[in-house]
């Protein structure tokens, strides 16, 4: 009877502990969701909670203006290329018809209108190379924004969820201790182990949000050493143009 009496105290004590493990984590979901919704609101939070993240909030605007300026850079390049394509090809098209009029003309207009055509045709074909830095350029900055600023991103969004869990707990914990009574056992019990909620939580918002003021430091470091190489390339390139075209010019205008 006595073993009996025993299962069944056990059996009680094993439902009793689920029954428990599922209220807390209803709790823990339900403090959650508040959290989130004063987030989508925009509900004003506690001054302090929000000055302790003042540093990584500083952080997270240098990330997305880095963000942005890639994402503006990319469409930058694309219509730089777009258009210098086709101001080579107009130009082009433009000197070989005063090629093909000029050498129809006998006349010293002819012999301009051939000059200047060549010209045209020359600087044309020395405008297009200046596609090849570009393409680099933006080669790389599309490389940069899908691997490093993607891998910031997810670490970013990994820390917003630490953040929601941890100032969902401080919501719990500051519920709780309003209606905290130091003489009761079981209200000291539910405050504790609301408490240890907090801790955990703080320490793994606190180490996630390390890591994003770190790659977001990293990542603009990154950037301006990607800018400073491929800009370089580009400017060496743009003036080996400007004195080409200055050569052509100088080498043809004489009749």
């Amino acid at each position: 009877v006595s073993g009996h009496k025993q299962k069944h105290h056990d059996t009680n004590g094993k439902y009793r502990s689920e029954d428990q493990s599922v209220v807390s984590r209803m709790q823990k979901k339900y403090w959650k969701t508040k959290q989130v919704l004063i987030k989508v609101t925009g509900k004003k939070e506690d001054e302090h909670v929000v000055a302790s993240d003042a540093e990584l909030d500083a952080k997270l605007e240098v990330f997305h203006s880095i963000q942005a300026s890639c994402i503006d850079l990319l469409k930058t390049i694309e219509k730089y290329q777009q258009r210098l394509n086709v101001m080579s090809e107009e130009e082009n098209e433009l000197g070989l018809l005063l090629k093909v009029r000029g050498e129809q003309d006998a006349t010293k207009a002819g012999k301009m209108m051939e000059a200047t055509g060549k010209i045209l045709c020359s600087s044309a074909q020395q405008r297009v190379a200046l596609c090849t830095p570009l393409s680099r350029l933006g080669q790389e900055l599309a490389t940069f924004s899908h691997r490093a600023v993607s891998d910031t991103l997810l670490t970013i969004d990994h820390m917003e969820q630490a953040r929601i869990e941890y100032r969902g707990a401080l919501l719990w914990m500051k519920d709780v201790s309003q209606e905290l009574d130091p003489d009761t056992c079981k209200q000291m019990e539910k405050f504790r182990k609301v408490q240890t909620q907090v801790k955990n939580t703080k320490a793994q918002f606190d180490k996630l949000k390390m890591d994003v003021c770190q790659k977001v430091d990293l990542l603009g470091a990154s950037r301006c050493n990607m800018l400073s190489h491929s800009l370089a390339i580009y400017q060496v390139s743009m003036l080996a143009l400007q004195n080409a075209l200055y050569w052509i010019f100088e080498g043809n205008l004489t009749f």
